[in-house]
């Protein structure tokens, strides 16, 4: 075998993205045969692929792609273990290429057997594994298909798609606050219609057992003690509860001596804030019913109402970690 010329190594390297030193040493390997030396670099990703299976791949890239019309967008993560590579030119134009590659797919299992130069995306993320020396995988993949598809990223580490069922004007406006009131309030249902009652009736349980537990210490230390709320959702606060709940407030006005011809402009008020108070659940969870993040005097659904005849069919957020 003669001596391994430099273009070669060059040609490797622009492929599959090793060290020079790493081509250089597959191509002697492989004795020049430049299929064979790819094999050699595929199977070192293997090899390190299965030593670092069990790590921990908490940083890397969350990136979106949305199609030319706005009707359908992806969003990936491709996931390392540590900022350092993630930072790394060459792993953020990997990511944009698997990006590329993703938004042709309806899920990850099709994206994962997609091809990318030849092989799959799959023998890819261990080609990288073994060029990189850290564990590489697509960590979340989302799909999003609406009339009007709309996207924010926070920092590389977070990316949302929202679907509107309207492309109305000031559509990507839209979209993406409501993409943005996703990344940070992180809802993860549309509404407190979505919920099943078990799971109401059990978070219930969960979470005024919690604030009991929590107000045993407060006590002990002489502190003001949490409110311990009777609902959390508003999938809860049927006619009977809130007709009780305005009675309730109507009694405490008329034994604070408060005269009945102003009540009605003192009962709305304490009714908002019953309802905000027992609400909590739909407010973490819930986009449509979280106060908005750009104007918290509206909650996310007025805020749609100013654009019109429009709504949100779906929203997908992922994250690294």
């Amino acid at each position: 075998m003669g001596a391994i010329k430099a273009a070669d190594v060059a040609t490797l390297r622009k492929q599959s993205g090793a060290g020079m030193m790493d081509c250089k040493n597959a191509l002697v390997e492989a004795n020049g045969d430049f299929d064979a030396a790819i094999n050699v670099l595929r199977k070192k990703g293997q090899k390190v692929a299965a030593k670092r299976a069990d790590r921990d791949a908490s940083e890397g890239i969350a990136i979106t792609k949305i199609n030319t019309d706005n009707t359908s967008g992806v969003a990936i993560v491709l996931a390392c273990e540590t900022d350092f590579v993630a930072i790394n030119d060459s792993f953020k134009a990997l990511a944009n290429s698997f990006v590329d590659i993703a938004l042709e797919h309806d899920n990850k299992d099709a994206f994962l057997a997609a091809d990318f130069g030849g092989i799959t995306v799959a023998e890819k993320l261990t080609e990288q594994t073994g060029v990189i020396g850290e564990k590489i995988e697509i960590s979340g993949f989302e799909r999003v298909e609406a009339s009007y598809v709309g996207t924010y990223t926070h920092g590389s580490k977070i990316s949302v798609l929202v679907g509107l069922n309207n492309s109305v004007d000031n559509a990507d406006i839209l979209s993406k606050d409501l993409a943005m009131q996703v990344a940070s309030m992180g809802a993860s249902s549309l509404s407190y219609k979505d919920f099943d009652s078990d799971f109401v009736a059990n978070e219930t349980e969960a979470r005024i057992a919690v604030i009991e537990k929590d107000n045993i210490e407060l006590g002990r230390l002489g502190k003001t003690l949490k409110n311990i709320p009777q609902y959390i959702s508003m999938s809860q606060l049927s006619d009977s509860v809130m007709a009780e709940a305005k009675a309730v407030i109507e009694a405490e006005l008329k034994a604070e001596g408060k005269p009945e011809k102003i009540w009605d402009r003192i009962v709305p008020g304490k009714m908002e804030r019953f309802v905000s108070d027992n609400t909590s659940l739909d407010q973490e969870q819930c986009l449509l019913d979280q106060n908005f993040i750009k104007d918290e005097n509206k909650i996310v659904s007025e805020y749609i109402e100013s654009f019109g005849d429009v709504a949100v069919t779906s929203f997908k957020r992922v994250s690294l970690g």
